[in-house]
């Protein structure tokens, strides 16, 4: 059953019909690469805030909640009012290197951060991605923390996005799209017993390797018979047009909503001055309701997949301290 703080929170990350249209921006170090790349100049760390509060201005009033992280994106936007009190939150907890391969890619925590101070600070969720691979050396490790984080968001009851992204055991290849779904199939059953409140999943086909939407709907309704909570699909860097044909795949096999980002607002990295502008007021927010207004047609709201918290008058009596 779930409890009545994780009951509310996943509310306000949803829409009133039960579905994340969630925007993220919570990339650090690679999105900063990309902006200093784009430039003459490295960029100060004010004006990455200045960047990514007007993605934030942007999308968030197109989005069910957002994803960002504390230092660029949730101080400044709850201050500024970019992030206003009815716009659900989301906030990472993680520091992933990208330099490293996955299998090589220590789990670190952001320092100074924790899913209690995700709480106190008013946000709705708490994230974190995994690379992950059943039968990695450090699978058992990655379990552990896993379940450190679980226990703490019920501590706090808050729910917890886990991430996890599968990757070849091989750094040399990329993973095959049969032993990729196998993967994902396996991450999907893994983190949903474990308890998880809802999986945050890369598309189950890589679209290099097929095109094929017989095999995108197979590989997306054998996800969710593996998935006992709710999931919802990320971009993955994929193109927009190619998310918003995996979003409609993916909501119609039982997937709850998406969590988007570089698919929406990719093309404002390269632009400067009126071009950004102009691109964050038009082209990214269509995207945004386009995709809503997928999932309105098709997610499976998230509350068919949870029992909900009991509403006696005394409920509150035993609610955990």
């Amino acid at each position: 059953m779930t409890t009545m703080g994780k009951y509310r929170h996943l509310s306000r990350t949803t829409t009133p019909a039960g579905h994340f249209v969630i925007m993220a921006i919570d990339h650090r170090t690679n999105l900063l690469e990309n902006l200093n790349a784009a430039t003459d100049s490295p960029l100060s760390d004010s004006d990455f805030v200045v960047f990514k509060q007007q993605v934030l201005q942007a999308l968030g009033p197109h989005s069910s909640a957002v994803l960002t992280d504390p230092a660029y994106g949730i101080g400044e936007g709850i201050v500024s009012g970019t992030l206003p009190g009815q716009l659900g939150l989301l906030a990472p907890i993680e520091v992933t290197d990208y330099g490293l391969h996955p299998s090589q890619r220590p789990l670190d925590f952001m320092p100074n951060w924790s899913v209690k101070k995700i709480k106190m600070m008013g946000g709705d969720g708490v994230k974190l991605l995994l690379p992950y691979h059943p039968d990695a050396d450090n699978a058992a490790e990655k379990h552990a923390s896993v379940e450190q984080i679980i226990d703490d968001c019920d501590t706090y009851d808050i729910p917890f996005f886990l991430e996890p992204i599968p990757y070849s055991l091989d750094s040399a290849k990329t993973l095959p799209n049969d032993e990729l779904l196998q993967v994902s199939i396996a991450m999907c059953k893994t983190f949903s017993e474990m308890g998880v409140d809802v999986l945050k999943l890369p598309f189950p086909v890589d679209a290099k390797q097929s095109q094929e939407d017989v095999e995108w709907i197979a590989a997306c309704l054998a996800i969710d018979a593996a998935c006992s909570v709710s999931w919802a699909l990320l971009s993955a860097g994929v193109s927009y047009e190619t998310f918003l044909q995996q979003s409609q795949i993916a909501c119609q096999a039982g997937a709850s909503g998406v969590i988007v980002g570089r698919a929406v607002w990719a093309e404002a990295v390269a632009l400067q001055g009126d071009e950004r502008t102009t691109f964050l007021a038009d082209v990214a927010p269509r995207r945004m309701q386009e995709l809503a207004d997928v999932c309105a047609q098709f997610a499976r709201p998230w509350i068919e997949s949870v029992d909900k918290p009991a509403s006696a008058i005394d409920w509150y009596e035993t609610y955990q301290a």
